[in-house]
């Protein structure tokens, strides 16, 4: 038990897969036994035994695969995106102090409007199909991200860039065989982060006149209190993006090994 309690200590592998089924399970237990004492009504907290029955049905009367699918092209798309013009932009803020003048003070300002707020006029500018969906979940990931792949740039130890320069080498050289490398680390758990964040803007981006999808069948399951579907729709989501953090937290492990050599 001391090994546990110590700050970053490693831990067995068996350790930590107990405690994290620990955590899991839990809460759920919890949950099970709240709803099953009859202190809440199951109309505002069905039990798992009744989520888990509403899933099974959706499965195979609601096209459960079809809802989750499609959920899952949108968030990709919009986080793919962000990504895409992110990185760079980033890139260019943590590199350039001109850059970071020029365009930070107004991404900070963007990033803290909701995303909520510019449903009508994605409606008005992109229309009411799928590109709509795609770039609420694009608004709401990409200002964010832009900020934290500058600060990742910025965290490349000043140190390197000068022995590089000290070498010779060009600013392009220096942005290519320095910060990028030095930063990528670092560059891969923003992507993790904000995929998680891309998530969170599915429900909002299927208001726009969407027929499918989680989010959609969660607000459709609003309409007529069918709270079992509710939370099944919200495990579901939590079970995917859960899925996707733990194929990024591979990707890193087998990326950068060397960063897990005392784990």
């Amino acid at each position: 038990m001391s090994q546990i309690l110590q700050i970053r200590q490693a831990i067995g592998r068996r350790t930590y897969l107990a405690l994290a089924l620990a955590g899991l399970i839990l809460p759920l237990a919890g949950w099970a036994l709240l709803a099953a004492s009859g202190q809440v009504e199951s109309v505002f907290m069905p039990g798992p035994q009744k989520v888990l029955g509403r899933i099974a049905s959706w499965w195979s009367e609601d096209d459960l695969l079809g809802d989750a699918g499609i959920s899952i092209l949108r968030v990709v798309a919009g986080w793919a995106l962000a990504a895409l013009l992110a990185l760079p932009l980033g890139l260019f803020i943590g590199s350039w102090r001109a850059m970071q003048a020029l365009l930070e003070p107004l991404t900070d300002f963007i990033r803290y409007m909701p995303a909520v707020a510019f449903v009508p006029l994605v409606m008005l500018w992109v229309g009411i199909g799928e590109g709509a969906k795609v770039a609420i979940i694009f608004i709401g990931t990409f200002f964010q991200m832009v900020l934290m792949v500058a600060e990742d740039v910025r965290r490349v130890p000043m140190a390197q860039i000068e022995a590089a320069q000290t070498m010779g080498a060009t600013r392009r050289e220096v942005v290519e065989q320095v910060i990028v490398p030095s930063a990528k680390p670092a560059l891969l758990d923003t992507l993790r982060v904000t995929m998680g964040w891309a998530w969170t803007y599915l429900v909002v981006a299927e208001l726009v006149a969407a027929n499918s999808g989680l989010g959609f069948a969660i607000l459709k399951a609003q309409r007529f209190l069918q709270t079992d579907k509710i939370f099944a729709g919200i495990l579901l989501i939590g079970l995917i993006g859960l899925a996707i953090d733990q194929l990024f937290r591979l990707l890193h492990r087998k990326a950068f090994p060397w960063m897990y050599g005392r784990h």
